[in-house]
């Protein structure tokens, strides 16, 4: 059964830093990725990689936030600097053996930013 177990969420003032990890089970995930949905709102792309770490990031992360992953580890990780109110969300990763199968999610794990 696939799997992806995340960790790092937690609560961080304005301005500061967390580092999301997600750990993949099976074979190697040629794209992975993190979502994030805050209250009321659709759930949204925060950032890509592929396996070549090719990326993509959303606007309102780029500079901020840097996605990268570990193959051998089946591991994708983001961190997150400079942290604003509105990066509050649970946040999920995410993950397809390529680009035209199913998409395969964590269970989420919360960022809080307190102002």
């Amino acid at each position: 059964q696939v799997q992806l177990v995340e960790s790092g969420g937690g609560l961080v003032q304005v301005g500061g830093s967390l580092r999301l990890s997600c750990v993949g089970s099976g074979s190697l995930f040629r794209i992975m990725g993190w979502y994030r949905q805050a209250p009321g709102k659709q759930r949204e792309l925060v950032a890509m990689i592929r396996s070549d770490s090719s990326t993509n990031y959303v606007d309102s992360v780029k500079g901020r936030f840097t996605i990268s992953r570990d193959n051998a580890e089946n591991t994708v990780y983001l961190q997150m600097s400079s942290l604003k109110p509105e990066d509050t969300a649970v946040y999920y990763c995410n993950a397809k053996y390529f680009s035209w199968t199913k998409d395969y999610w964590g269970q989420g794990t919360q960022v809080t930013v307190s102002s």
